[in-house]
């Protein structure tokens, strides 16, 4: 059980201190995006503070948090997939340049070591074109060293739909980057 933040707000932010490198760093990872990411892990800790009666403790504060986050980055992934299409069929009739909604070249996540820019951002496009649900297993596997158990609460599914997940999008990136050394 969570303490009542509402009746303690130096304590409410104590948790956010000790909690926002795992939610941020966990919302950079997938949306590949600073200012997203941050106001991604603004609205968790909103959400947290509004629906912390909502935790019963079956799983850690931590599974929790990551629940939450990959949710939020999932809906605003989705929001933004439908205004692409929209803006496409908007192009079809009034032709103007969008600018894309992430620089990747510019995008570091601190779980990430790459001696070469170049190779990272193309790793970082590559996951990027991965399905949401590959994505975020990859994402929580790779990059946020979480167990298959952990990953597998998370996303509230079974451990062998993790271990597919996870198997698939090995298989993808490993297609999508064979290209790319193949290039070299």
């Amino acid at each position: 059980m969570l303490p009542d933040f509402q009746n303690n707000k130096s304590l409410f932010t104590a948790f956010i201190q000790q909690h926002q490198p795992l939610v941020y760093n966990t919302a950079l990872g997938i949306l590949q995006n600073k200012e997203d990411a941050e106001e991604t892990a603004q609205d968790v800790f909103v959400e947290v503070y509004h629906q912390y009666k909502s935790f019963k403790g079956d799983s850690s504060i931590s599974t929790w948090l990551y629940r939450i986050t990959t949710n939020k980055c999932i809906d605003l992934l989705r929001k933004r997939k439908s205004k692409k299409r929209f803006a496409y069929i908007t192009n079809l009739f009034t032709p103007e340049t969008n600018e894309p909604v992430a620089d990747i070249a510019l995008f570091s996540h601190p779980g990430i070591i790459a001696e070469n820019k170049e190779k990272a951002v193309y790793l970082m496009k590559a996951i990027e074109q991965l399905p949401a649900n590959q994505k975020t297993a990859f994402i929580l596997c790779e990059m946020e060293m979480l167990s298959y158990k952990e990953i597998a609460e998370i996303m509230q599914l079974s451990l062998s739909s993790v271990e597919a997940l996870l198997f698939r999008a090995r298989q993808n990136l490993r297609k999508t980057l064979e290209q790319f050394y193949k290039k070299l």
